[in-house]
């Protein structure tokens, strides 16, 4: 069964004068499908995200959202049309509760100008749609909470809560496990794999003993270029990688 690309890029490349952040970069994300990106300090995987998600204009190459070219699409656009991402550091309001900030993001998500005169807690849609946000992250029992006295793990959470309020089809997730104890990174591993079934998602991490367990595929990249690209298997055995990353194991 040929498997439901929702995100695509090709030919990605990002220059700055005569530095080359990411060079001619391709690669796809499935329905049902972590596709985790790795690699040193440096090797353009922020940057590579920031290219799909429509922050940083691209130099060369292609991006397509669900079929659309959405190459010329400015950020907001193409969230509003499927894409959503998480950020290496916390985007969330600290003084505001779980569900605000969640309902924030489902009214950004789907906004209605037309119901100027609705206040936001009268909006059934907004605050549906934030509840069960939460729920789906984890963190549906926390509503009434101050976001700024969540543990860290709990704001990371919260953070993919906000992201699921806007009804995504692709995850573009940036460090989801930094900073975390091994409680918290269990916690988050879980519902990566849950979240997978309805979404794709684009995953960015550091910590490669949780990456070779929750991808499905695995980009390496280096100084801006791939080198790599496969199951999580062949990338483990690709001699390349392990000179180039894993230390040579």
């Amino acid at each position: 069964m040929t498997p439901e690309i929702l995100l695509q890029g090709k030919g990605l490349t990002r220059r700055w004068g005569g530095l080359v952040a990411v060079s001619d970069v391709s690669l796809e994300v499935a329905r049902g499908e972590v596709h985790a990106v790795i690699g040193t300090n440096g090797a353009g995987k922020s940057t590579l995200i920031n290219l799909l998600s429509g922050e940083i204009p691209l130099s060369a190459g292609s991006v397509a959202l669900l079929g659309r070219d959405v190459t010329a699409w400015p950020q907001p656009r193409r969230a509003r049309a499927g894409l959503g991402r998480s950020y290496q550091r916390n985007t969330i309001y600290p003084s505001f509760t779980v569900f605000e900030n969640c309902r924030l993001a489902a009214q950004a998500g789907a906004q209605r100008p037309w119901r100027f005169w609705e206040t936001a807690s009268s909006c059934r849609i907004s605050s549906a749609a934030a509840r069960d946000a939460a729920a789906r992250a984890g963190v549906g029992d926390l509503l009434e909470r101050a976001a700024g006295g969540l543990s860290h793990g709990e704001k990371r959470q919260l953070e993919i809560a906000m992201c699921l309020a806007t009804s995504p089809q692709v995850l573009l997730l940036d460090e989801p496990l930094a900073g975390m104890g091994a409680e918290e990174t269990e916690r988050m591993l879980a519902l990566l794999a849950q979240l997978k079934a309805g979404h794709g998602i684009l995953l960015v991490e550091h910590d490669m003993d949780a990456v070779f367990r929750v991808a499905d595929r695995i980009t390496v990249m280096v100084n801006g270029a791939v080198i790599a690209s496969g199951s999580p298997d062949q990338v483990r055995r690709n001699p390349e990688v392990q000179e180039a990353y894993l230390g040579g194991h």
